[in-house]
Order: C-alpha cells, then structure tokens, then sequence
C-alpha cells in the first residue's frame, strides 16, 4: 500500500487536509512513527514533538501485550487478555512501572533538557506508522488527554477495521489512509520498512541528538 514510511505520511497529510483536521501540535511516536508525523505537521503548519509508550506484555512472552504504559504513568491495559492469563495485581504493577520507564527514558534520550509541549486547551494529532492491537496508541492518548488537551487525534496510514472502531473510543477522531480486511502486521503494508534508528527520527524533528 505504502512505498515508505514518508510515502504513507504523505498521504496521511493530504487526508488530515481533504478532512479539514486542524492541529496546535503533532507528536509522533519514536521510532517509525517520525518519518510519518513530519509531512503531517509541515501541512497542518504546527510543530512536532514526541509521545511514547511501551507494551506491557504476558509473562514469559514480552510481545503479546496486555497493555501499554506512556512516559507519564497514563497506561491502557486489556482487560479480557489479563483475566484469561489471571495476571495478578502485583505484576501489573511491576510491568506498568517497567514500560513507564522505558517509555521515560526513550523520551529523555530525544528531548534532552528541552522542556515538554505544553498541550493544555490544544488540538494534539498523535501520529503512527501503522497500529495493530493500538496498545500503544492508546497509552499515548492517554497521555494526551491527562496533559489537558481539547482534541486528541489520532492519524495512521494503516490499521486493521477492528482496532480502528476501539481506538475512536480513545480519540476524538481516528484518521486511516487504508483499513484493510485482510490485514496481518504493520511491516507487511510496506514495500520498505527498515528499522528507524534514533539518530534519523531525531533528523526528522530537526532537533540535535543530546551529549550524552
């Protein structure tokens, strides 16, 4: 569907335009979500900053997610998955505080001593590559909404129907270039998906890497 990640954020750009989506602030989520939110914020003429997140997985099995954790705390957790497992409450707690500090440290690591947007009273558009669960997306929204903003969007080029029909629960409006039935991953909708390193997402904010 998409050559690369600044193809689909193309699009996604020219679709937020045509839906007449205005925004006081883009935040793209590091790493792959960079290369896309920043045509999505030189059209909608706001600036772009960061939000993240990280999945809290099942014991034993890191990547089947239960939930997501964002750098402030904010998490969205699932519930069914959790009471199936029989997750306790312990666990929960450890795995939260886990991912809000990986999440943490991954923003630390982009932002350096720059201070957070403020986002009070604001149009927020919060932009992907891809969502498949949307754990991630969801923690982010959270995030977002918790910082006081009047409007949370949330703008991906590609997302399955089921997760996209959940996520508008968490956003004011969900915007999707393409929601294929058939859809199996995020990578699959891409004919180049290369790992994004943190040095090209910083490239993309126009920010320099902080001395370490």
């Amino acid at each position: 569907m998409f050559q690369d990640r600044m193809e689909a954020g193309d699009r996604l750009a020219e679709l937020l335009d045509q839906r007449d989506i205005a925004a006081d602030l883009v935040l793209g989520i590091p790493r792959g979500g960079l290369p896309v939110a920043r045509p999505v914020a030189d059209r909608l003429d706001a600036p772009l900053d960061i939000v993240a997140a990280k999945k809290m997985g099942v014991p034993g099995n890191p990547e089947f997610a239960i939930g997501a954790a964002a750098g402030d705390g904010s998490a969205w957790l699932n519930e069914s998955v959790i009471e199936r497992y029989g997750i306790d409450e312990d666990y929960l707690n450890e795995e939260r505080e886990r991912a809000a500090e990986t999440a943490r440290q991954k923003i630390e690591r982009y932002r350096g001593d720059r201070d957070p947007p403020e986002m009070e009273d604001k149009a927020v558009v919060v932009v992907d590559d891809g969502v498949a669960t949307g754990a991630t997306a969801r923690a982010c929204l959270r995030q977002v909404e918790g910082a006081g903003a009047a409007r949370t969007v949330l703008a991906v080029p590609v997302a399955p129907p089921d997760s996209v029909a959940e996520l508008e629960a968490e956003a004011d409006e969900v915007i999707v270039v393409e929601s294929p039935p058939n859809f199996t991953a995020v990578g699959a909708c891409y004919r180049e998906f290369e790992q994004v390193t943190d040095e090209e997402a910083m490239a993309y904010l126009g920010w320099d890497l902080p001395v370490e």
